[in-house]
């Protein structure tokens, strides 16, 4: 299956309204953090030295968002095979900016551009899903499975991560008291985010989900594994270098061997979804599984046809 000119052009318009959304946003952040591009991105790693002037509206998950929203357009206006990249960023988007709806109820702002997201992001899935028709094989490509070795390694590290997210949020569930648990979950008062940031404990929900998933899909190769495994492999990314920023910043890598276990833990687990990001976006990024139009059926054979004029005794 591929997806029409219309679609793609569609779906392209409408990831570059994504993106665009969050970087006004920056820009506005920018104000808010000193004008400071550099304050900024301590921000959005989790430190705020120095204090900021306002409440922020981004956070560390919409830089890796606007990349994802700039490969998804071109990759719609480049391939006629773009239809699972616009479903898996459209389904993301939904995941991820859903709290929004009750979270951002004191900004205003903030809730039309979750519903502004919401809606757009909806729109990519309809696009991809309305835009589908059969490749004509003589002059499109066909979507390609990711081979079985990069496939294996991707699904492999993919559970991984998704299983290390999880115990890392069950092992908080276990040590906070049940009510910050909660507003983890759901963005409660205990919980001061970003207007647009989803609850931490919902963005670690969100991304075991997608990784778990990615690991599925990249086991059983079918075409839409790469641009799913790829998605996940970007937010994976983004949650180890949100992990290890402020640990830079304050040194805490040097002093490793004087840091309790669970601050080892926390730290190693971060590295990990770093390299395990990097490394599947590394593996799925690359050429595809070459696949072979299936050859149009024989016609049957037909005896010759009789002369003309017939001879005698024919």
């Amino acid at each position: 299956m591929t997806v029409t000119r219309a679609a793609r052009l569609t779906g392209a318009a409408f990831s570059v309204a994504l993106a665009l959304v969050l970087v006004g946003w920056t820009l506005r952040d920018l104000a808010v953090t000193t004008g400071s591009p550099a304050d900024l991105a301590w921000h959005w790693a989790g430190d705020d030295r120095p204090p900021l002037r306002g409440r922020a509206a981004t956070s560390g998950t919409d830089p890796v968002l606007i990349v994802v929203y700039a490969v998804t357009a071109v990759a719609a206006l480049r391939s006629p095979v773009a239809a699972s990249a616009l479903a898996a960023t459209g389904a993301v988007t939904l995941a991820v900016r859903l709290p929004g709806l009750w979270a951002t109820a004191a900004s205003s702002a903030a809730l039309v551009t979750t519903l502004l997201e919401l809606a757009l992001a909806g729109a990519l899935l309809v696009t991809a899903a309305a835009g589908r028709r059969p490749a004509d094989t003589a002059y499109e490509p066909l979507p390609t499975r990711p081979r079985p070795g990069p496939a294996v390694t991707a699904g492999v590290l993919l559970l991984l991560a998704g299983l290390v997210a999880a115990a890392r949020e069950v092992h908080w569930a276990l040590e906070l008291p049940a009510e910050i648990t909660v507003d983890r979950l759901t963005g409660g008062r205990s919980v001061l985010a970003p207007l647009l940031a989803p609850p931490p404990g919902w963005l670690t929900a969100v991304l075991v989900l997608l990784a778990l998933t990615a690991a599925g899909s990249a086991f059983a190769r079918p075409p839409y594994a790469r641009p799913l495994g790829l998605v996940a492999g970007a937010l994976l990314c983004g949650s180890g270098v949100m992990g290890l920023t402020p640990a830079a910043r304050y040194e805490l890598l040097d002093r490793f061997s004087g840091l309790h276990g669970v601050e080892r833990l926390a730290l190693l687990s971060s590295l990990f979804d770093l390299l395990a990001g990097a490394a599947v976006v590394a593996v799925l990024a690359g050429r595809g599984e070459p696949r072979v139009a299936p050859a149009p059926p024989r016609a049957l054979a037909l005896p010759p046809a009789p002369p003309s004029p017939r001879p005698p005794g024919w």
